[in-house]
């Protein structure tokens, strides 16, 4: 069974940074588009960053400059490294693969 795995979530103070990882079980990243969404209390699930399966790249605009996406495609792992936080960032951050989410990761950007 394909699982998604997130992990490196935690508390951080305004201007830290985090990275998050995606391990993904019986499945490979490479043949898939995959991406990050975050929630954050009483909103919507929204996109973050997304690698399409010809590897073109987008951000949503509140994280251009700050975050940026990549995958190892040898490991099945994808990575979001996240800085100049902000508290806006706070949220549940889920990794997503074409049909498939991660159970998600609570970040916290607190001072």
């Amino acid at each position: 069974q394909v699982q998604l795995v997130e992990s490196g979530g935690g508390l951080v103070q305004p201007g830290g940074s985090l990275r998050l990882s995606c391990a993904a079980s019986g499945s490979a990243f490479s043949s898939y588009a995959v991406g990050w969404y975050r929630q954050a209390p009483g909103k919507q699930r929204e996109l973050v960053a997304v690698i399409g399966r010809d590897g073109t790249i987008s951000y949503a605009d509140s994280v251009k400059g700050r975050f940026t996406i990549s995958r190892d495609n040898a490991k099945n792992t994808m990575y979001l490294q996240m800085n100049s936080l902000k508290a806006e960032d706070t949220a549940v951050y889920y990794c997503w693969r074409t049909g498939l989410w991660g159970q998600g990761t609570q970040v916290t950007v607190s001072s």
